[in-house]
């Protein structure tokens, strides 16, 4: 292992559940009511495609734009106020940077939303590349996202360990050639039976030594 590699949502804040509620108001004013286990199942990638793939070309770009901005704009808003590292992830953080190995932060999410946590929470420090939506032209679980953030930290992809939470940044890190550390919160365990590429599961990072990562690797 020579490089990390952190999605954002679900792996270092805990905040999926807080999308799927915003995804779900926000097609509800559109017309589409689902229920918020259809959200979890359905809405996942980048905002813009989500929004191609369940309604086709009845919106432009611009308001396809605007949709998305509007969702992650309540997003912020409702979450501001409990913003917080999932457990053991700060001193995590710490202790990588401490050994010298590099980080890079890949996720959907849009560029607001990564400067939201990241500045927020005084971690921006910690990573020497930061790739969001709006630098990949492919979304999960196209490997784009993990492969190029490789590529900035000068690391070969399958040198890399990914942390994810859901099954299609499972997917995703499978797609790029890479092992994956899953972190349960918004999936279980059973749901990642058929990859064979995820070393260990977690709920949060209380304990996790890098020295764990190697045994594992």
């Amino acid at each position: 292992m020579k490089g990390i590699i952190f999605d954002l949502d679900g792996t270092m804040v805990d905040n999926m559940m807080i999308h799927h509620r915003a995804w779900q108001r926000k097609l509800a004013t559109l017309g589409m009511e689902m229920t918020l286990e259809e959200v979890m199942e359905q809405i996942h990638g980048i905002n813009e495609e989500i929004v191609m793939r369940l309604f086709g070309d009845r919106f432009t770009e611009e308001e396809r734009a605007q949709i998305s901005w509007d969702k992650e704009l309540e997003y912020r808003n409702i979450f501001k106020q409990d913003l917080k590292l999932i457990e053991g992830l700060q001193e995590f953080l710490q202790e990588i940077d401490g050994a010298g190995i590099p980080m890079a932060l890949g996720t959907a999410a849009p560029a607001e939303n990564v400067d939201f946590v990241l500045d927020n929470l005084d971690i921006r420090k910690y990573f020497s590349s930061i790739l969001h939506s709006g630098n990949v032209s492919r979304g999960k679980p196209d490997p784009q996202i993990f492969t190029d953030s490789a590529r900035n930290l000068g690391v070969p992809i399958e040198n890399c360990v990914v942390f994810e939470d859901s099954v299609v940044g499972a997917e995703t890190a499978l797609n790029a050639g890479c092992p994956a550390i899953v972190v349960t919160t918004t999936h279980q365990q059973p749901e990642f039976a058929h990859f064979p590429h995820i070393l260990r599961f977690i709920k949060d990072y209380r304990g996790l030594k890098l020295n764990d990562l190697q045994m594992v690797n």
